[in-house]
């Protein structure tokens, strides 16, 4: 299915740019999350007069994003889970876990932004974890993993 990119999509293109993606994925996640819409002549009509606004928009989400990274940069996390004497997790620490801790330091993080390319934490210590609030942005915070003996 052809559709028109209304945003930048990592490994898909750039705002405006009309691409083959299979269907569903356009039914599915583009079109619903407002990232694309079919390409259609009227659509493709449609989207070169507001243009501007969709740029506009987007440069908008950038600047927030790099603001919302610049606060959270260096940021340290405490996490309390449950370990044993081996200091090995009876769970594991997760991006959803990170993203309630952010919440309760007054960030306003979901964990889709939460990038763990090494999976989820099952020891404990301190970690580097990746936050991206938009494609282009990212920032290291710090999650301290503390152990629950009890």
């Amino acid at each position: 299915m052809q559709v028109i990119l209304l945003e930048k999509v990592v490994n898909l293109g750039q705002l405006g740019d009309v691409v083959n993606v299979r269907d569903g994925y356009a039914r599915n996640y583009l079109i619903p999350q407002g990232k694309a819409s079919r390409a259609t002549e009227k659509a493709i009509k449609e989207f070169e007069a507001r243009r501007a606004e969709l740029e506009k928009a987007q440069a908008d989400k950038l600047a927030a994003a790099r603001a919302l990274a610049d606060r959270l940069s260096g940021h340290t996390v405490q996490i309390t889970e449950r370990a044993g004497v081996d200091g090995r997790l009876f769970g594991s620490v997760t991006p959803a876990l990170i993203a309630d801790a952010l919440e309760r330091d007054g960030f306003d993080v979901p964990r889709a932004m939460i990038r763990m390319p090494d999976g989820p934490i099952k020891a404990i210590g301190e970690y580097k974890v990746l936050v991206a609030p938009h494609v282009d942005v990212e920032t290291e915070i710090n999650v301290s993993v503390l152990g629950d003996h009890s």
